[in-house]
């Protein structure tokens, strides 16, 4: 072992003992490293019973929904360990539209603990935000959120291949049919890529998965032969 890889966790472990651990919802001691007590990590709600290819939370694990046996999604399988709900929605909105890049971290160190797929990809390419709405928030958090996960698999993460080519409004006060109609045609592939046969989408929070849909389609259309979407949290159902 080299003095650079000695002297890391000697330098994490000055960092935590100068600046203990503190939980971003209470205020409490930290636990685990992270920035989160016991008892809010405790409540933090995993996404443990879904619909195999989109993650919807369910009573019971099952391959194929019901919305997706009517709306088949462009995707394959997704990847998705947390639900959106409390108390992991109050961090992802904080990272989001607070820039409270602790929540992010915070986040990104949850995601890397859970088990991943059997199946990895080739590359991991995050949802692109439009270059406007990029200067505005000053960073783009799916991408945040894709580096140190992928570093952390092994994997190839891309942010040069998908472009978000004009500005949409925001999704959230949306329905289900607005935010498809909002993302049509918002998104293209770079020319000329080499893409390889197995590429995941990742995002920050999945709600009716318009966004990764359109995302999916530029990717297949562009000759990936299967697409996957990774994201952070599932929103429950939601009403058209």
């Amino acid at each position: 072992m080299d003095a650079l890889s000695l002297a890391r966790p000697l330098a994490a472990s000055l960092q935590r003992f100068v600046l203990p651990c503190r939980c971003l919802l209470c205020g409490g001691a930290g636990n685990d490293g992270l920035d989160l007590c016991r008892d809010c990590a405790r409540e933090l709600p995993r996404n443990r019973t879904c619909c195999a290819r989109c993650a919807l939370p369910l009573p019971e694990p099952t391959a194929l929904c019901g919305q997706c046996q009517r709306r088949p999604p462009p995707w394959d399988t997704a990847w998705v360990p947390f639900r959106y709900a409390w108390p992991l929605d109050r961090l992802e909105s904080r990272f989001k539209f607070s820039a409270n890049l602790a929540c992010g971290r915070v986040l990104s160190s949850l995601w890397l603990r859970e088990p991943p797929p059997t199946e990895l990809p080739v590359w991991v390419v995050p949802v692109p935000l439009h270059i406007g709405r990029l200067r505005e928030r000053g960073y783009n958090q799916a991408r945040e959120l894709a580096r140190p996960l992928a570093k952390h698999l092994g994997l190839t993460s891309r942010f040069n291949v998908l472009f978000r080519q004009r500005p949409t409004a925001a999704q959230t006060e949306l329905g289900a049919v607005a935010r498809r109609r909002n993302v049509r045609g918002a998104f293209i592939t770079r020319e000329h890529t080499a893409w390889p046969a197995h590429v995941v989408l990742l995002d920050d929070v999945m709600t009716t998965g318009a966004t990764l849909m359109e995302c999916a389609r530029m990717l297949k259309r562009a000759g990936v032969q299967r697409v996957d979407v990774w994201a952070l949290a599932r929103a429950p159902s939601f009403k058209v």
